[in-house]
């Protein structure tokens, strides 16, 4: 998380990044790939699947994440080779309508894409999928290895805890076994008929079952101001790190000892980027993360500056530098999001909810 334009340590914290901030030279540059060919993919690549009912809903939430290389419409699970959607989605055979997602874990981790998928449909639904009935439509996730299956029983364990639901979730763990890829009319199909797609999402009660139970996340509820707004209201170093790319100095900043419960926001527009329970001490100098809330409200390009790539995190709604992504973090994700204290704000516990931030208490608790 070092910008050499932008110095602001001395050396010797210009030492002390180099020796934290180094390894991510097999990251594939973001933008030199088509999300869809991954033939043409040079970066490390793993496997998720997941189903959620209808594979339409459950695809695009996964769409334009940095660190999704491609997101594949099928089935999985069953015993029959080569279904078609005509057999699957009469309840003729023993898969399910699914998605597999191709990502690369040193952008973003399996922990994060499964907290995404528990806020595409409902999970305490046992027969089927909103009006999609039948064990087609069922949901699951399948484990490609048991570090996956150790994530998805912890966070299964975790949303059944947390009381968002009056059921218990319902959403089985299963052993990857198959999936074959749907007809092609069927991918992206968000974007090869929208009305259609929107209509679906609407008329079958999951785009109001999900925003009944889940906090928005938009550009329009988290607003970046004007460049002068927040050169107005922000400290000096918070402006030239949030809109410069500028570093804070490492061990002398507000939040790397900071070890209160509570959610870290972005600075500019007020999106909540993480929780205290998701910080751990790196020995970086900076606060460190193993993972953000929610990777939809992250951008994750990449950079050069040091002559090796390294991929940058930045707010999507804030428009504003946060710092970089590591893959030399702890388990589960392996990953270290190394944060600048200057681009968020720390909400305690108490004024969580106070400040707006109520329905995310339960990923602090």
């Amino acid at each position: 998380m070092f910008s050499t334009n932008k110095l602001l340590p001395p050396m010797v914290s210009f030492l002390i990044t180099l020796m934290f901030a180094c390894g991510n030279t097999g990251v594939q540059k973001q933008g030199s790939t088509d999300a869809h060919k991954l033939d043409e993919y040079n970066g490390r690549t793993e496997l998720a699947t997941f189903a959620g009912g209808c594979f339409w809903c459950v695809e695009a939430p996964f769409e334009d994440i940095d660190g999704v290389i491609t997101v594949i419409s099928g089935y999985a699970g069953g015993k029959e080779k080569n279904p078609t959607y005509g057999e699957v989605s009469s309840g003729k055979t023993s898969h399910r309508e699914a998605v597999q997602i191709t990502y690369d874990p040193e952008v973003i981790s399996f922990s994060e894409l499964v907290d995404i998928f528990w806020q595409t449909f409902d999970p305490t639904d046992e027969g089927g999928s909103f009006y999609d009935r039948g064990s087609q439509y069922e949901s699951a996730i399948w484990y490609h290895d048991n570090g996956q299956k150790k994530v998805a029983e912890e966070s299964k364990k975790l949303l059944d805890k947390s009381g968002k639901f009056e059921k218990p979730i319902a959403t089985p763990i299963i052993k990857f076994t198959n999936f074959y890829p749907a007809e092609d009319y069927h991918q992206d199909y968000y974007k090869k008929n929208p009305q259609d797609y929107y209509a679906y999402r609407n008329g079958s009660g999951r785009d109001k079952f999900i925003k009944s139970h889940w906090p928005e996340l938009s550009d329009k509820k988290y607003t970046a101001p004007s460049k002068a707004e927040l050169k107005k209201n922000l400290t000096k170093l918070q402006y030239e790190v949030t809109q410069e790319d500028a570093t804070e100095m490492s061990f002398q900043n507000e939040y790397n000892d900071n070890h209160k419960d509570g959610i870290y926001v972005d600075i500019v527009s007020g999106a909540p980027l993480f929780s205290s329970k998701d910080k751990y001490e790196s020995g970086s100098g900076w606060p460190s993360f193993t993972k953000p809330i929610d990777a939809r409200a992250l951008e994750k390009p990449t950079d050069d500056d040091l002559g090796m790539l390294r991929v940058e995190v930045r707010s999507k709604f804030g428009k504003s530098h946060l710092g970089h992504v590591f893959y030399d973090g702890p388990e589960p994700t392996n990953l270290r999001y190394c944060m600048n204290s200057a681009a968020m704000k720390f909400i305690p516990k108490e004024d969580m909810e106070a400040q707006g931030y109520g329905k995310y208490l339960w990923l602090v608790n």
